[in-house]
């Protein structure tokens, strides 16, 4: 029961690190100080998209699944939990990599105007 538990909050703890990393830039309209956690989760989930590589948290998850006597997650988070939302049938690699590139383009957008907010003054 305690290693389903943890795998839950584990996957609680995956989902808003997702959330974060695609709609962290938000947070730097309010608290521009997120720039410094949300840059690297940016940088690093790009990195996961595009190398294909699995995230140490499905993993994770995966491992306290198995020790809870439960099936492990076929495949990346976002393939198991969200492909269905985020990855439809049509899907292509080249059209995964248009979508990283344009994640970075949105927070990138979002960065310049937190930037030039910040850099006027107000008065």
């Amino acid at each position: 029961m305690l290693y389903a538990a943890a795998a839950v909050l584990v996957l609680l703890v995956h989902l808003s690190f997702v959330l974060f990393v695609v709609f962290g830039a938000l947070l730097m309209l309010r608290r521009p100080r997120f720039l410094w956690v949300h840059l690297p989760a940016v940088a690093w989930g790009v990195y996961i998209e595009l190398s294909s590589r699995g995230c140490p948290l499905t993993a994770l998850e995966n491992l306290l699944r198995l020790r809870a006597g439960l099936a492990d997650v076929q495949g990346s988070f976002i393939e198991y939990y969200l492909r269905w939302l985020l990855y439809p049938g049509w899907l292509t690699a080249d059209i995964q990599y248009l979508l990283a590139a344009l994640v970075a383009a949105v927070n990138l957008v979002l960065y310049v105007c937190v930037w030039r907010r910040r850099a006027v003054p107000v008065g």
